[in-house]
């Protein structure tokens, strides 16, 4: 039997932020996942990346892993472009305008995974078991029994649910989901333009809602994600490369010139989730287990780290019983509090921004226009972009 005071089921960023926090301050942990353990970087994009804040930046620092993931293809971004197709709001943020050296770093999910993975190597009292499921998991008062497929017992003081939006651990704890379905379908591609992104991070609000263009490591290069309706979703899928550049030229109003897609395009639904239980005894849910929250502000990564930089604090401060319950439901309020917060206002902004209503079109022309021109309102826009 092995034992650990940790056990995080879910080897993706925000286990392995997890893992990473913990391990610096001696605790012992087990990541356990399914999946292959993390590679570098190859010359092709990933489609799938990440708007990293300032604040997110500020945890991988602590964490003395900040400049391996700066340097697998992490590019900031010193400005905000966000508009409104149909109508005349715009709103536009600079970071030296604000005194700040950039606004945040546009990452690939990769990247991230496997500069953390490789970081943990160097602890002896981290055991990483990628290609590994569990097969059963029990729980008493003190402790938590996973046995894994191999046949291998794991016995630990707690168990973290890292393990994605369909968790496993979730269901097999009978922990209760809020959920809905945004109506919407994204698309992800990486794309190639005429014109150089100038380290601008832009956002359309079309009808059938948003489109944005992430800036990557080389000028002319972004990464896409346009939220839509899965009927345009799937004309969009449909088309020929040919056609969807022309589409994609035409929809971002040609702000960096013509578009030729670089990669393949995968398309995803979208839904809110929202675990109403994230604590059951010594199993804890964390990121896209316990929330999932639409794409339009590029907060879910940082949410989820929001969680990870939570408990390695929560976890360190102790100083009698490891992992005690009070400590556990103190980390369940506070970040059920601050993912309910997020939920609500992206739901608020995708309902706003969605549809071509003369009253509504009214309404984001002027609002986006006041924020635009107001210092101390577009300042909390700012705030909360970047995590502060």
């Amino acid at each position: 039997m092995q034992q650990v005071q940790v056990c995080i089921v879910g080897g993706g960023c925000i286990g392995l932020t997890l893992a990473l926090g913990l391990a610096r301050q001696g605790i012992s942990v087990m990541v356990l996942d399914a999946g292959a353990a993390p590679q570098p970087l190859n010359e092709d994009y990933s489609v799938r990346v990440s708007a990293i804040s300032l604040a997110s930046q500020q945890l991988f620092e602590s964490l003395d892993v900040w400049q391996d993931i700066f340097a697998s293809r992490a590019t900031p971004y010193t400005a905000m472009d966000v508009r409104d197709a149909d109508s005349f709001g715009k709103i536009a943020f600079d970071a030296h305008a604000l005194q700040l050296p950039e606004l945040g770093h546009i990452i690939e999910n990769d990247g991230i995974r496997y500069a953390l993975y490789n970081k943990l190597q160097a602890y002896e009292h981290v055991t990483l078991a990628f290609e590994s499921r569990y097969q059963t998991i029990h729980q008493t008062d003190t402790d938590v029994l996973i046995t894994l497929a191999s046949g291998m017992p794991v016995m630990s003081k707690l168990l973290v649910a890292a393990d994605g939006a369909n968790s496993g651990v979730r269901k097999l704890f009978d922990m209760p989901l809020s959920f809905w379905d945004y109506d919407h379908h994204a698309i992800v591609a990486t794309v190639k333009t005429d014109s150089a992104h100038q380290h601008t991070a832009r956002q359309v609000f079309l009808p059938t809602g948003p489109l944005a263009f992430l800036p990557l490591r080389e000028d002319n290069m972004h990464s896409i994600v346009w939220s839509t309706s899965p009927e345009h979703a799937k004309q969009l899928m449909a088309q020929s490369p040919s056609e969807f550049n022309k589409s994609l030229s035409v929809a971002i109003d040609m702000q960096c010139g013509l578009c030729e897609v670089q990669s393949d395009r995968a398309v995803f639904p979208l839904t809110m989730r929202y675990a109403q239980q994230w604590l059951k005894g010594r199993v804890v849910l964390m990121g896209d287990a316990a929330h999932t929250i639409h794409p339009l502000a590029g907060l879910g990564m940082n949410l989820g780290l929001k969680d990870a930089a939570h408990l390695i604090h929560a976890l360190g401060e102790q100083n009698q019983e490891f992992a005690a319950h009070k400590v556990l439901r103190e980390y369940e309020r506070a970040r059920k509090l601050d993912a309910q917060k997020h939920i609500a206002m992206m739901q608020g902004l995708k309902d706003l921004f969605e549809g071509a209503h003369p009253a509504k079109k009214l309404i984001r022309g002027l609002g986006l226009s006041l924020v635009d021109n107001l210092g101390p309102i577009k300042n909390l826009f700012v705030k909360q972009a970047v995590g502060q």
